[in-house]
């Protein structure tokens, strides 16, 4: 498994959370890497069935349109989820190759390196979470990378019960 550095180029906070970000997202690739499209597929905890490898990479896509589109910029929720199946983005993830969803989240994650760059760190989200609070762009940088760096431990452990690939 080959990830990229976590040690920013640069020492200022912009680049040190872009970095971390980009990091915890290029972890997600590194672990999925080689693994077999059943083995992506299978939901290898009995009391957590919607926990797959695809179910995983898909959760952490969606996540991040949540938090960058409906959040920050205001857009309207197109997720796939509902309130009669608020995981959906884990049940459907099955019925796509596992190298799609990888390159998919790929793609969107570019998107959003450019929608941070061209703005401040401060700048307040469109859209209110818990109590009416307006958090800012930073605090969804951090919240993002806590979020993808929780579930690569959960990609590790489904990784190795699936095939017994291990890694950093």
């Amino acid at each position: 498994m080959t990830r990229i550095d976590d040690i920013p180029t640069a020492w200022d906070e912009r680049t040190q959370l872009t970095t971390f970000l980009d990091y915890a997202r290029d972890t997600v690739r590194a672990k999925c890497e080689g693994v077999s499209a059943e083995n992506a597929r299978r939901s290898l905890l009995p009391t957590s069935p919607l926990m797959t490898l695809s179910g995983l990479v898909n959760h952490l896509r969606w996540v991040e349109y949540y938090w960058f589109q409906v959040v920050f910029l205001g857009e309207e929720d197109e997720g796939p989820w509902t309130e009669e199946d608020p995981d959906r983005e884990m049940r459907i993830a099955v019925d796509f190759p596992i190298e799609q969803l990888l390159d998919e989240y790929a793609e969107q994650s570019a998107r959003y390196r450019e929608l941070v760059a061209g703005n401040d760190l401060d700048t307040k989200a469109k859209r209110a979470r818990g109590g009416g609070n307006l958090v800012d762009l930073r605090w969804i940088l951090l919240h993002l990378t806590e979020e993808t760096a929780r579930h690569n431990g959960h990609i590790d452990i489904l990784r190795e019960l699936a095939d017994g690939t291990t890694g950093d």
